[in-house]
């Protein structure tokens, strides 16, 4: 698709990933970039419209799509990682691992679906995770619920096909934005990763996998089990 000309909303855009994809947006010539958050005033960005958006709220959600129907491209960059596992973490963190990962992501989908269908089909972008493929203990519940949206992704992909929507799956692994700040590791340039998913939007794809440790993620999926998690 063309993204010159695009109307296009961001999730979480007020930092790392999603203030890279709505920068890029906008310098790629997009008509107009919603750059949104839950709290407004944390985005900095020149040249964007801003709007107050928390997609666990369904009332939140609601109102972005009523104020953004001229949307074309809607990039699901959103997220939370609060270092839960499965057995012995709080399920009230766990719980908002999975409201903002899968419902909120659904929530946003099933908002916008709509939208994009009346404006030819556009596309959605949902940004997944290396750990949508591999469980990690301390981020159990970031795997769970990244694996989830991996499913959504694929299915709605299936249920959007007749209505010309374009949907993409970006996977990456350890990135250089705030959630990832207190690890001490090799990480992505987040400008490059955003790079190589609105390339993988232009060209069509319906999967960008934005570096080698994803890739090696995939393929161990058919792995037996016991050699992935001696």
């Amino acid at each position: 698709m063309d993204l010159s000309g695009s109307i296009a909303l961001v999730t979480g855009a007020n930092r790392g990933l999603g203030r890279h994809f709505a920068a890029q947006l906008r310098d790629r010539g997009a008509a107009k970039v919603y750059a949104t958050a839950r709290d407004p005033r944390a985005v900095d960005l020149p040249g964007v419209e801003v709007l107050r958006l928390d997609i666990t709220d369904p009332d939140s959600v609601a109102a972005v799509a009523a104020a953004a129907s001229d949307v074309t491209v809607l990039i699901n960059n959103a997220g939370v990682s609060t270092a839960q596992n499965l057995v012995t973490g709080d399920l009230d963190r766990i719980r908002l691992e999975m409201d903002t990962h899968f419902f909120g992501t659904l929530s946003m989908v099933r908002a916008f679906a709509p939208v994009l269908a009346r404006n030819r089909g556009g596309a959605v972008l949902n940004v997944l995770s290396r750990l949508s493929w591999l469980s990690f203990v301390g981020a159990n519940a970031y795997s769970a619920a990244k694996a989830a949206e991996w499913s959504l992704t694929n299915g709605i992909r299936l249920e959007l096909r007749e209505q010309g929507t374009l949907v993409t799956g970006l996977v990456l692994s350890s990135t250089d934005t705030d959630m990832m700040a207190a690890w001490d590791i090799p990480k992505n340039d987040p400008a490059d990763v955003v790079r190589a998913a609105l390339d993988g939007l232009v060209a069509g794809q319906v999967e960008v996998i934005a570096d080698r440790e994803s890739a090696e993620a995939k393929a161990a999926l058919s792995t037996d089990p016991s050699l992935v998690y001696p």
